[in-house]
């Protein structure tokens, strides 16, 4: 050995791969250390562009579904404005004119009977179709005002709601002798829940369908006949029961007739509901 690679290897500077080592290793670190600088900048990007795009997948999910709903309320309100306009009103501005106002039974009713007269006449002029709905509530009104003026006898006074009731009870079933079924008006909200497609295959059964009409009729003959059972029960009981016992029952035999046409007019609202199901599904 010479003194040059004794000297050399003292100094540790020893040529060959030994001493390329630490530049090799180096070199090889520096493409890693290239990647790893990158993933941190790819990756926030990539979740940023994730996110964004989530979030106008929801804005436009959220969208519709706000306007669909806004749109089944919308809806719902069209079916049953015109019971409130035909039935609500009428009966309201009569409790708030008797009541809140203090005018008389008859005057009450006299005023509240304008707009139901109101919606007959222009029903019958201008479509040159009768408004079933108002008709009913001018015609109680109009026997309201006549039974107000039997006064005295208590026996009379209690008779005298049973009148009202036969007015409505032989209104539907008159309507169903003339194929138009009152109760329909009442029923359709409720089994259409005010969606058009649904209203579309009421109006498309009620038209083409004999069994869906014949339900129709069912239904409504069913509150007819439970109504016009609670007058004549209302109008025995009334001359033959003690007063102070018709009372409250009058009261009971009502809402015991209510709860006979609601169970007993399942028979044909449950058939029509699962038939508008069907059309439904079929369109």
């Amino acid at each position: 050995m010479t003194v040059t690679q004794t000297q050399r290897r003292e100094t540790g500077q020893i040529p060959g791969p030994q001493a390329q080592a630490p530049a090799c290793g180096a070199q090889a670190q520096a493409p890693v250390s290239g990647a790893q600088a990158q993933a941190p900048v790819s990756g926030p990007k990539a979740q940023a562009s994730v996110s964004g795009l989530e979030a106008q997948a929801s804005a436009g999910h959220a969208g519709p579904a706000g306007h669909g709903s806004a749109d089944r309320r919308s809806d719902l309100a069209a079916a049953l404005r015109p019971l409130l306009i035909d039935i609500g009103i009428p009966v309201g501005s009569y409790y708030l004119l008797r009541d809140a106002f203090g005018l008389s039974l008859w005057l009450s009713l006299a005023l509240s009977s304008v707009g139901p007269a109101v919606r007959s006449i222009v029903g019958l002029i201008a479509e040159r179709k009768l408004n079933l709905l108002a008709v009913l509530m001018l015609a109680v009104n109009l026997a309201g005002i006549a039974v107000s003026f039997l006064t005295g006898d208590p026996r009379a006074m209690i008779a005298k709601g049973s009148a009202v009731s036969s007015v409505i009870a032989f209104a539907i079933l008159g309507s169903v002798l003339l194929r138009r079924p009152l109760m329909s008006a009442g029923l359709k909200p409720f089994m259409t829940k005010g969606e058009p497609h649904r209203s579309a295959a009421w109006d498309r059964l009620s038209a083409a369908s004999l069994q869906f009409r014949r339900l129709e009729l069912l239904f409504s003959t069913i509150w007819g006949v439970a109504l016009l059972a609670e007058c004549a029960a209302r109008l025995v009981g009334a001359y033959t029961l003690p007063v102070t016992t018709m009372v409250w029952l009058g009261t009971v035999i009502t809402l015991g007739a209510i709860a006979m046409a609601i169970v007993a007019g399942g028979a044909a609202a449950g058939p029509i509901q699962k038939m508008i199901d069907a059309e439904t599904a079929a369109s």
